[in-house]
Formats: structure tokens, C-alpha cells, sequence
């Protein structure tokens, strides 16, 4: 059956705690036929033609997985793969799309960190359902981290304070998130300049904005806490998800 003919025309559903997936392709009647049958699925979808609008969504949010396109273009979905992998999307699930199905083609996307492959035509049932297997084989991730009387949405990235929202600038959102994948432990100097593209003494500056916002005392904090001569961590409370 015809992939237009699979896609049921109810309004598709938009659920702020549903798995958030992000679709390239520079087909625009894919992206459009996709984003309805997986929202319809349960899904929450973002989408982009091309790789530079793709990563700039992957700067300001948290995907539970990616659904890349393979020949876009400009730069193509391997370069985008490559660089993904490489800046540190370990752990987000890759689902490569593409018209050319030779075998040397998904040799390489697997090579360079791809998680699943899925030739063109496709059915979109058969897309949906890899997905599925891709997230469950996922390693488990904190959805709320929680501190004090604070608690940070890692797929919304919002902090909030006795529920009250805790305003955060774009560069203090990115650092939360960092902190918030891995609570409790040490995030070395060195990773946090990289991922901020900043110097030593700007995260120092960084980190302190930030204390002023989550600490009673920021001289002597209680949850962002300095590791000396490694780094900082986000002190959360145990045995939260």
C-alpha cells in the first residue's frame, strides 16, 4: 500500500511527557506523511530539511531519537551522523532513511554509529515499529531530576523551584541539561568548555550565574557542586527519575 494511503487523516496528538523524534529529509511530503502517522502513533515530531536547520533543534531540545535521511542537499546525512556521534549524542537512537540500499551504503551508516536502517519506500508502520525497538533497547534516562525543592524537566528543560518556574538563559538550559544527564556525577572542566565552546574562566562565570539561581549560599553550594581539579556535579536527590 501506497505510503499517502496509510496515513490516516485524524488530527494528529500532541503530548508534552510523549518521545520526542526528530525527522530530516528535504522531502517535504515525507517529513509531512511521517509527522502524521507517528504523532498519530504517540509521537511527538520536530522536523528539518536539511542538516543546519537539524542541528539547530538539537541545540535548543532533547530528541528521544532521530530519523535521518541519507541523500539531502548540501551536506549529507552520514556528515550529519558522524558529527552527532562525535559532539557526544551517544546514546540517542539513529534510524537512517535512504533510496540506495547497497550493502557498502549501510555498512557505512552502521560504521559511523547509525542504530537501525530502513530503505526507500518504506511502510510507515514498519518505520514506526523499528522505532519502538531502537527506544526500548535505550539506556534509561532520568525524566525529573530533582534537588532541593527544585526539579528540572530533562525533555521540556524547564526548572522549576515549589513549582514555581525558574527562568534560564539559553546557555544556563544547556548546562542544566548536562548536568541533569548524569546526576550525581562529575562532568569534567574539560567536557563542559567543549560543549560550551567557551574558556576556562567563562564556565567558572557560567557556573556561578547559575549557582545564584539553585543555591541559598552560592559561596558554599549544596547541589552544584565544585570537584577540585575535576570538575563540577549536580548533588540531586537519590533515586529519582
Amino acid at each position: 500500500m501506497a505510503l499517502a494511503q496509510r496515513i490516516d487523516a485524524s488530527e494528529p496528538r500532541d503530548d508534552d511527557d510523549a518521545p520526542h523524534v526528530l525527522i530530516v529529509d528535504d522531502d517535504q511530503r515525507i517529513r509531512s506523511l511521517l509527522e502524521r502517522f507517528l504523532r498519530k502513533e504517540g509521537y511527538r515530531i520536530s522536523s528539518a530539511e536539511n542538516a543546519n536547520q537539524a542541528r539547530r533543534k538539537l541545540e535548543g531540545f532533547v530528541f528521544d531519537a532521530l530519523v535521518l535521511d541519507v541523500m539531502m542537499p548540501g551536506e549529507d546525512g552520514f556528515s550529519l551522523l558522524e558529527t552527532l556521534r562525535a559532539d557526544g549524542n551517544a546514546t540517542m537512537p539513529i534510524l537512517m532513511l535512504t533510496a540506495r540500499t547497497e550493502p557498502d551504503q549501510r555498512i557505512h551508516g552502521l560504521e559511523l554509529g547509525a542504530d537501525d536502517y530502513l530503505g526507500k519506500p518504506f511502510e510507515p508502520r514498519e518505520l514506526a515499529l523499528r522505532l519502538s525497538n531502537l527506544m526500548r533497547r535505550r539506556p534509561e534516562t532520568h525524566r525529573f531530576v530533582r534537588f532541593g525543592r527544585f526539579v528540572f524537566d530533562v525533555r521540556r528543560e524547564e526548572l522549576s523551584a515549589d513549582g514555581d518556574l525558574v527562568r534560564l538563559t539559553d546557555r544556563e538550559r544547556r548546562l542544566m541539561r548536562l548536568f541533569a544527564s548524569r546526576p550525581g556525577a562529575t562532568i569534567p572542566r574539560h567536557e563542559l568548555v567543549a560543549d560550551e565552546d567557551l574558556g576556562d574562566r567563562a564556565i567558572d562565570v557560567q557556573i556561578n550565574r547559575l549557582r545564584r539561581k539553585l543555591e541559598d549560599d552560592p559561596a558554599e553550594p549544596k547541589y552544584l557542586q565544585t570537584m577540585r581539579g575535576l570538575g563540577y556535579r549536580l548533588l540531586a536527590d537519590p533515586g529519582e527519575t
